[in-house]
């Protein structure tokens, strides 16, 4: 990779390698190396993420990470690493998916790595969900909270993809849906 051109970490919170939420981040990845980036993918499914414990272990002045040994240490390094992340998830019981959720609330210790390791990170969000509808389904849930967390630690989201879609694969079908997730995936590194 030169050294103007950042690197994006793809997080994937779906069970699904080839689901439709996978699809969407997919296709950022190609806009983001078509713009020069250099795309690492993470299946959070793959990694044994225990839950935030609430021991506020990453929380003190001495701190010096999660107390957890679990396979989120390697994923904090590259989350700091990268100055460009793409969260795909599906949208489960109105919101995102529980591996996703899981990475989420282990955010919670990134401080500890380093002074504000969020502030200027370039984000985009990909999510597909069953119903026609992303109110009725709970896309928007998952998307205020992206939105919110993200405005809090100081990180910038630079877009988001999102569309209706149940069998694996399927959002592929959604020619317009899909170039728009490679231009988002462009506009991820310029």
């Amino acid at each position: 990779m030169d050294n103007e051109k950042p690197s994006v970490l793809m997080l994937l919170g779906s069970p699904r390698k080839r689901g439709n939420s996978a699809a969407l981040a997919r296709r950022i990845g190609e806009g983001a190396e078509e713009a020069g980036g250099r795309v690492e993918t993470v299946v959070l499914n793959d990694l044994k993420i225990a839950p935030c414990r609430s021991c506020y272990a990453c929380q003190g002045p001495e701190a010096k990470g999660c107390a957890q040994d679990d396979d989120m240490q390697p994923i904090y390094h590259k989350m700091i690493a990268s100055p460009a992340w793409v969260i795909a998830s599906p949208v489960y019981w109105f919101n995102m998916s529980a591996q996703t959720k899981l990475w989420m609330d282990r955010c919670f210790a990134l401080g500890a790595y380093g002074q504000n390791p969020f502030r200027g990170k370039r984000v985009a969000i990909a999510m597909s969900y069953g119903d026609e509808d992303p109110f009725a389904a709970g896309c928007v849930n998952a998307l205020r909270t992206f939105q919110d967390a993200f405005r809090y630690t100081g990180s910038k989201i630079v877009g988001m993809v999102y569309g209706s879609a149940m069998a694996p694969g399927e959002i592929e079908a959604n020619t317009r849906l899909m170039e728009e997730a490679r231009e988002l995936g462009r506009k991820l590194v310029r």
